[in-house]
């Protein structure tokens, strides 16, 4: 395990044409990229070839006409996801489900059959849905208030490893002479009645070779936080600073502590998004093209996404923005409390806010050297365990991130050359969970011998 602990974790995220609004007009970029199964393939398998630990995708229930042009037109993860593990063999699949939108019998089947699929590569990257509009898709009168999204979700992921377990490991015996396939002592009905479900069990799907898919999560909320440190495997998150990454860090890893679990069987995953030039001034040039892409009306549109769609346009461009009192606190709640806090502290005017919001130039953009000494300040100084690739263009700047910041990393050992394992958890240096009903047999023989003895 200490190799594990010395070396860092990369996953990219695939998404569309990249994750600026205006991505997709780059001369670069591939328009139709987030319906473009050829695209997806060529950049999973690109950032296969650079060793990354795990690709992930991103999703979201509700668009509107002013939604990002990634989100009107894509593909569903789980089915995306499953395409891609038929031209891979190494790189983690991961990808975004609802645990306020679906029901956890139907998510435990569809990730253990990625996992299957995949030969053991899979991960959920749970989330509670922060978009209201997502209730009129699902025929809800009205959308779960944070707190409320929460307790599902803790609810949901407890059925699901439930669920997960349903087959011991060595429960299907498949022999043809005797005529035994299954050894029916070692199938587990998990008989789950609780406030939010309930389910009888067991999963049609056994499990695969790394156990269980993992549990990803991305809120950074104290609800988030929590859920978090008692239930996930590695955390997605966004920091400006390195202060504010190591804080967080810090505080997840006490937490997951608190709940009587190894702080190192959780990894922390900033993300951030990379603009390599072989010079300063050509990745400030990278920067600028990209952010004069975005046309203030855009801008403003991709804030009031995070404030469930708010119409900004109704405020002066260049003042202060004002007080927005509790906005956006039943949806992407720590996300809106940050840009609020930026533009308080730094007294930005709503046109600064919102090209900042829209176009993050962020602290890795720079020559490959910069940006790989920037990486590994915050590793080493305990910031991140790894970090979540994103491309403001793709393909661009998976590419540059592969060819030139990945090598300079290889070459200080802090990342493989190439990698340790045929499972997403061997990759990550995380444990296999044992069965449950399989370890409370073993502890039951031990138990016994201890007596008799």
């Amino acid at each position: 395990m200490s190799a594990f602990k010395k070396t860092l974790k990369i996953g990219a995220m695939l998404h569309g044409a990249g994750s600026n609004m205006a991505a997709w007009r780059h001369p670069n970029a591939v328009a139709d990229a987030s319906v473009n199964f050829g695209f997806y393939k060529q950049l999973v398998q690109k950032a296969e070839e650079g060793k990354l630990d795990l690709a992930f995708v991103a999703d979201g229930l509700y668009i509107t006409e002013i939604s990002h042009p990634n989100f009107l037109n894509r593909f569903e993860p789980i089915t995306i996801l499953s395409a891609l593990a038929g031209v891979t063999k190494h790189i983690g699949l991961v990808g975004t489900l609802s645990t306020s939108y679906s029901e956890p019998f139907t998510v435990a089947r569809q990730f253990s059959s990625l996992d299957m699929i995949s030969g053991g590569r899979a991960g959920w990257n749970a989330v509670t849905s922060p978009l209201e509009g997502s209730a009129l898709n699902y025929g809800r009168k009205e959308h779960p208030s944070h707190e409320l999204r929460y307790r599902i979700a803790q609810e949901y992921l407890q059925v699901v490893k439930g669920l997960w377990d349903s087959w011991e490991d060595d429960a299907f015996i498949r022999n043809k002479e005797t005529g035994q396939f299954i050894d029916p002592s070692k199938m587990h009905r998990l008989n789950h009645k609780g406030e939010f479900f309930s389910v009888q069990g067991p999963l049609n799907i056994a499990r695969s070779k790394q156990g269980q898919p993992l549990v990803f999560q991305a809120g950074s909320s104290e609800d988030g936080k929590n859920l978090a440190a008692k239930e996930a495997d590695a955390v997605f998150t966004g920091h400006e600073t390195i202060e504010e990454a190591q804080a967080f860090y810090r505080d997840v890893k006490r937490r997951a502590a608190a709940f009587g679990r190894s702080p190192e069987h959780i990894l922390i995953f900033p993300g951030i998004s990379p603009i390599i030039g072989s010079t300063e001034e050509e990745a400030k040039r990278k920067y600028e093209e990209i952010a004069g892409l975005v046309s203030i009306d855009v801008a403003l549109n991709y804030l009031g996404r995070y404030f469930d769609h708010f119409d900004f346009s109704q405020f002066p461009l260049d003042e202060p923005l004002p007080d927005l009192g509790d906005l956006g606190s039943q949806g992407f709640q720590s996300t809106t409390d940050r840009i609020k806090k930026m533009a308080r502290e730094e007294r930005l005017t709503l046109r600064q806010l919102a090209y900042r919001v829209t176009s993050p130039r962020g602290g890795f953009t720079g020559t490959p050297e910069q940006v790989a000494d920037t990486v590994q300040r915050w590793f080493e100084e305990g910031a991140a365990d790894g970090f979540m690739i994103g491309s403001a263009v793709l393909p661009d700047g998976l590419n540059d991130f592969v060819d030139h910041v990945v090598p300079i990393l290889q070459k200080r050992g802090l990342f493989r050359t190439e990698y340790e394992h045929d499972t997403l958890r061997g990759n990550l240096g995380l444990p296999i969970p044992p069965n449950r009903y399989t370890a409370a047999r073993e502890n039951d023989h031990s138990l016994a011998d201890a007596v008799g003895k």
